[in-house]
């Protein structure tokens, strides 16, 4: 059976976003890219919320991204071949391939696909973390903590609920990002 793993980026005080919705205090190094890259290798599907989805879509959308390095054309390939879910209530395109949109999280069917996928899936997007957490259909969480605290925003772990986590493993960068894994131990 495929883990359902949980990646986000969060500040010390543990937001995803400052309050303006902007999330770009997270200043990139090449050590950390090639973490990321690593961990989508793994990753057969992407479960996404609609502004994650759109702010992700651009691996593909936007052949000058990949042209920028070597690095950033490794991350837009392992990102292009996996598929994605993408539930939205509004939306009603998509700009990537293999991609479908799904109009409501459906707890049995994402168990359904974490049975039968033969390599992990990630979800994305704290409202849609937090109904797969309740779900209890998260295996991981990978958080990647910031040093940088932005003073509120969205959480990025979901709030009114508890869950109690067993660290699997941390590791610290250079420029002061702490990787750190978890199992829930229930929801």
């Amino acid at each position: 059976m495929a883990k359902l793993i949980y990646v986000n980026n969060v500040s010390l005080d543990g937001y995803m976003e400052d309050e303006r919705g902007a999330y770009g205090w997270l200043p990139m190094d090449d050590e950390l890219f090639v973490l990321y890259t690593d961990l989508l290798r793994s990753v057969g599907t992407f479960l996404y919320g609609r502004r994650l989805y759109e702010a992700m879509s651009v691996w593909e959308t936007d052949p000058a991204l990949a042209a920028n390095s070597d690095l950033m054309a490794d991350f837009a390939s392992v990102w292009q071949v996996a598929s994605k879910v993408v539930y939205s209530t509004t939306l009603t395109t998509v700009s990537t391939s293999d991609t479908r949109i799904e109009r409501r999280f459906d707890p049995a069917a994402v168990r359904e696909l974490k049975a039968t996928a033969s390599s992990d899936l990630t979800v994305g997007g704290a409202n849609l973390a937090a109904q797969a957490l309740q779900a209890g259909l998260v295996d991981e969480c990978q958080l990647f903590v910031w040093p940088i605290t932005v003073g509120g925003g969205k959480p990025g772990l979901p709030t009114g609920m508890r869950v109690d986590f067993e660290l699997l493993d941390e590791r610290r960068f250079r420029n002061g990002v702490l990787h750190l894994r978890y199992r829930p131990l229930g929801p």
